[in-house]
């Protein structure tokens, strides 16, 4: 199926052509379809729930262990005997299976299913795709110029035309604070990402190695700079860091890229898409999703939802979504676009419960008209919170500049805030992430069916949590009298000094040093001092930007320095 992403979450042209396959191949386009096959149980399974790290990797066990979250039964693959009878029926081909909903996507002829259905261990079957369309190249948008070259200030130089969307949500003084996504990993699900190979504000995330992963649940592989240029332009929005052109709201996140959504049809495979890829997402120890995605109709003879199916419980996208938040991702997914529309109301996944579902503003904070109406249909607060939708900038695949309006934007600008501040608190569940944004947004007492709990904000979120924390007010008023400082910068041996802020001196610290992707490589205990200044030796360290940070209780300062 086509999301709300694709056919309406973005109002206005999108960037690049469509790098789409023609026609399916001719027995697509007759009776061979593809089909979500469901098992009975997961008896006789070679896998244990006491064994996860026989199909989770170790980054996903510890994610579930950091949130006091349990490897259950429904996280075991599926039997792998049960899969290969289904492979063992002539003329059927097994794209992918699904642990969370237990059961197979496979591509037959209706004939063909008949014998899979046969099969012992075989439930029941839901067909996934019934046509195929192709569709037109979209038109290139209208390219911005650079903001230095409109002579704006400083800091809207070094943003670009992101200045204001980060602005709002307090991401700029996040990266002040020395928060830009370090080790956090986000995971983009969307309809391709032609040019994120080639757009210079993006080429850090190669450089840096930060790009973790990439799969294309459409065509198969992991080729993913193809297809709709949709997905490179809401990656831009978290991604890109290119200084004095533009910066994304979590530029130093490390990223995973998942084509989803094939936008030559509408059919429920799409939905099928979303689920797989979470659930890879999670096997690979993701801590954020940012879905610009959404699924409300579908192309006959596919039965398309009603607003009654938006409870959470119904779309196969909403299910894996709730899923996902329940193992400890943090699930960030665009509202929709129908608030015009005789729909008018958020579309799947936006509607699963323990998720962020973001609408969309503009500039001055106002409700684009736009953007999909809550509430779910049971009675739930939708959208959770709002961004910047309306003009939002993105980059285009040619690396252009533009201005787009669609809840598609609002989303990963504020997952990559989102990213930052969970890096700024680390001993937060995901659940308490959502919370924390919520409770401190613009509307939380007050939600309403257009901004959910309204415009979160990074300083006030922090705030809540840290009243004596880098953000206070104190801080703030006196900003070098609580900067950390650490000397010689650049440095070359490892061996520096540390001039501690008020806060820092006379207790007992703890320093850790990070590189450019996140990792920790140094650490260092520092006992309780009375003097101003501490020393370390960090160790030969390569070439390169790293991150000191300080810490003792709840308060924490960094420091950027170079090794040369």
């Amino acid at each position: 199926m086509v999301p709300t992403s694709i056919k309406s979450l973005v109002l206005v042209a999108l960037a690049g052509l469509v790098n789409l396959l023609a026609a399916a191949p001719a027995s697509a386009q007759g009776t061979v379809r593809r089909h979500l096959v469901y098992f009975r149980d997961k008896a006789g399974s070679p896998f244990s729930v006491a064994q996860p790290q026989a199909f989770l990797s170790a980054r996903s066990v510890a994610r579930r262990a950091r949130q006091g979250i349990a490897v259950l039964p429904r996280d075991l693959p599926v039997n792998p005997a049960y899969v290969a009878q289904v492979r063992g029926v002539a003329g059927t081909q097994v794209h992918y299976t699904s642990r969370w909903f237990n059961a197979a996507v496979v591509s037959c002829d209706s004939a063909t299913l008949v014998r899979v259905m046969a099969l012992a261990p075989v439930l029941s079957a839901a067909t996934l795709n019934r046509s195929f369309r192709g569709v037109a190249p979209t038109p290139a948008p209208t390219q911005l110029p650079s903001v230095a070259a409109r002579g704006a200030l400083a800091t809207r130089v070094q943003y670009g035309p992101a200045y204001r969307q980060n602005e709002q949500i307090g991401a700029l003084a996040m990266h002040d604070a020395g928060f830009r996504g370090e080790g956090m990993q986000i995971a983009v699900f969307d309809a391709g990402f032609p040019g994120v190979d080639q757009i210079p504000a993006l080429q850090p995330l190669f450089q840096e190695q930060r790009l973790a992963g990439t799969r294309n649940f459409v065509d198969g592989g992991t080729s993913v700079f193809l297809r709709n240029g949709h997905g490179t332009n809401c990656l831009s929005a978290i991604a890109a860091n290119q200084p004095g052109f533009y910066i994304g709201s979590a530029p130093k996140a490390t990223f995973h890229l998942y084509i989803t959504e094939d936008v030559s049809s509408e059919h429920p495979i799409e939905e099928a898409n979303w689920l797989a890829a979470a659930e890879y997402a999670d096997s690979v120890g993701v801590d954020i999703i940012s879905s610009s995605l959404g699924y409300t109709s579908f192309d006959a003879p596919s039965v398309s939802y009603t607003y009654a199916d938006m409870n959470g419980r119904t779309a196969i996208s909403s299910r894996a979504a709730t899923i996902a938040a329940h193992v400890g991702i943090l699930v960030v997914n665009a509202a929709g676009n129908e608030g015009n529309s005789p729909w008018r109301y958020i579309s799947a996944p936006a509607d699963a419960d323990s998720i962020i579902s973001v609408g969309a503003i503009d500039s001055l904070g106002n409700h684009a008209s736009f953007s999909s109406y809550g509430p779910t249909s049971d009675g739930r607060v939708k959208p959770t919170l709002s961004a910047m939708g309306r003009a939002a900038a993105v980059l285009s695949p040619n690396g252009g500049a533009f201005r787009g309006s669609g809840t598609s934007f609002a989303c990963p600008i504020l997952a990559g805030m989102a990213a930052g501040f969970w890096q700024a608190n680390p001993t937060l569940t995901a659940q308490q992430v959502i919370a924390a944004l919520r409770n401190t947004a613009s509307q939380a007492t007050t939600p309403t069916p257009t901004l959910g709990y309204g415009i979160p904000n990074f300083v006030t979120a922090y705030n809540a949590l840290h009243p004596n924390g880098p953000l206070s007010s104190k801080d703030k008023s006196d900003p070098e009298a609580e900067a950390l400082v650490l000397y010689p910068n650049p440095t070359g041996d490892g061996a520096v000094t540390l001039a501690l802020p008020t806060a820092l001196r006379g207790k007992p610290l703890r320093v850790r040093v990070f590189d450019a992707r996140g990792a920790v490589v140094a650490t260092q205990q520092v006992a309780a001092s009375a003097t101003v200044t501490a020393a370390l030796r960090l160790g030969r360290l390569a070439k390169g930007t790293y991150t000191c940070e300080v810490s003792t209780g709840d308060t924490r300062r960094t420091v950027k320095f170079t090794q040369q």
